[in-house]
């Protein structure tokens, strides 16, 4: 068995990174398990102008890279690969488990920074065509549609932006909303209604996908939800925007989640329910869902979590164990040579 660690990051992206970032300053070698599709979901965004420090814009993945590699440059280990399993312990100083596949890592504190995922529609036709024809990352597939006509489906900034990429492909991107108004900012609804390609058709939902006569012929099938009326819109393909699940099934009632899926912290800490296990990012966040929040709430994970390794006494090995069993619980938790509140 190997040794008991003092800290793993459940997932990726700018909460995971950051906190990665803070704990291996504070000597405390966290193990990241990142996932296979590291780096969250800025991994599918393309130019990012709103994160502070980059004046003239960066690209999303680019963004994530940094992120990952300031925290390995301080000694954060990752796995990546998903982690499948926990065990989180219920008293304070007790030892949390996670799984990755067979393999079984321990630790004293446990952050989860998992974040969220594309929500579906779930219509007829989109888990089919799932893929080929209908996505959720035009950054990932727009090229796919070159001179095609497209359609987004979702009235915030998430679905603006995917318009807009979409627009540079594609040879016309139809806005679905179920709504005349739109969630989007006002300077990401502007940049879309200024582009000639992007169309605007609402108050529509999509009622189904289905295939046509080719690869690249699909057809949405929409409903007006004021008359009722249907109509059917010929297509290259589809994008969905409609916002995120938190990715907490991992944890589900072994922490507590609301009714949404996400994980509940503490007051304005990132601490959980269970003793040692902190929560951030988007996993914890339904309201502001940004990449500098996000970054935030992970220097805030990282601080409680060191914070609770300084001040929490490791639970005394019960006596009577078998001796392996005794010698895997004995460990030793460095205290933290140098404090993340340094700049």
């Amino acid at each position: 068995m190997a040794d008991v660690e003092n800290v793993i990051i459940i997932g990726s992206g700018p909460a995971g990174y950051t906190a990665a970032l803070y704990t291996s300053r504070a000597n405390l070698e966290p193990l990241v398990i990142e996932g296979f599709f590291w780096g969250g979901l800025l991994q599918q965004t393309t130019d990012v102008e709103n994160y502070p420090g980059f004046p003239e814009g960066i690209m999303g993945p680019e963004m994530m890279q940094k992120f990952r590699d300031q925290a390995e440059r301080f000694g954060t280990r990752f796995i990546t690969d998903q982690a499948t399993k926990v065990e989180l312990a219920n008293e304070p100083g007790g030892i949390h488990k996670v799984w990755v596949g067979d393999d079984e890592y321990r630790a004293r504190t446990v952050v989860l920074a998992m974040g969220a995922e594309h929500k579906k529609l779930g219509v007829p036709g989109e888990e089919e065509l799932g893929g080929a024809g209908v996505s959720y990352c035009a950054t990932c597939d727009a090229a796919f549609f070159k001179d095609r006509d497209t359609v987004i489906v979702g009235g915030g900034d998430s679905a603006m932006e995917e318009a807009i990429f979409l627009s540079k492909f594609a040879s016309k991107v139809s806005v679905v909303n179920r709504r005349g108004d739109f969630r989007a900012s006002k300077i990401m609804l502007e940049r879309a209604r200024a582009i000639d390609n992007i169309d605007f058709v609402t108050p529509y939902v999509v009622e189904e996908f289905h295939a046509g006569n080719g690869p690249y012929e699909r057809i949405a099938r929409l409903r007006n939800t004021e008359s009722g009326e249907e109509r059917e819109l010929p297509i290259g393909g589809a994008f969905i925007a409609i916002g995120h699940e938190p990715q907490s099934e991992l944890v589900v009632g072994q922490v507590e989640t609301d009714e949404g899926g996400y994980v509940v912290t503490q007051g304005k800490s990132t601490r959980t329910n269970r003793p040692g296990v902190f929560a951030a990012g988007d996993l914890v966040d339904h309201t502001y869902r940004q990449a500098v929040t996000a970054a935030g709430s992970g220097t805030q994970a990282a601080l409680d979590a060191e914070w609770y390794l300084r001040d929490t006494p490791q639970v005394p090995t019960p006596e009577g164990l078998p001796e392996g069993d005794l010698a895997e619980a004995q460990w030793a938790a460095p205290a933290a040579a140098s404090s993340t509140t340094q700049k």
